[in-house]
């Protein structure tokens, strides 16, 4: 078992910034990928961005060169950090983790105003 606690969601304008961070812990030799989805209201829960165990990461066209997905040394906190946010970026944000299976953090709130 996998669990994930995200933190660092908030209210900015567009064009601030904001950092999450997502901790897990638990069965966390077995992780093997972990990452961010959003959901906005009335769509679907879309990518964001991941990085490996390897250290690669990939993003979503819509986050490129705004959102950079980080780690800790540790492997065990993941981050994401957003600039030059938008009213587009208004999102639940969850992390996810991979393993055996995947397990889901319980989002948090990003609401960027105009």
């Amino acid at each position: 078992q996998v669990q994930l606690v995200e933190s660092g969601g908030g209210f900015v304008q567009a064009g601030g910034s904001l950092r999450l961070s997502c901790a897990a812990s638990g069965s966390i030799f077995s992780i093997n990928t972990m990452g961010w989805y959003r959901q906005a209201p009335g769509k679907q829960r879309e990518f964001v961005a991941h990085i490996t165990s390897g250290g690669s990461t990939n993003y979503a066209d819509s986050v490129k060169g705004r959102f950079t997905i980080s780690r800790d040394n540790r492997k065990t906190t993941v981050y994401l950090q957003m600039i030059s946010l938008k009213p587009d970026d208004t999102a639940v944000y969850y992390c996810y983790a991979n393993a055996a299976y995947t397990y889901w953090g319980q989002g948090t709130q990003v609401t960027v105003s105009s």
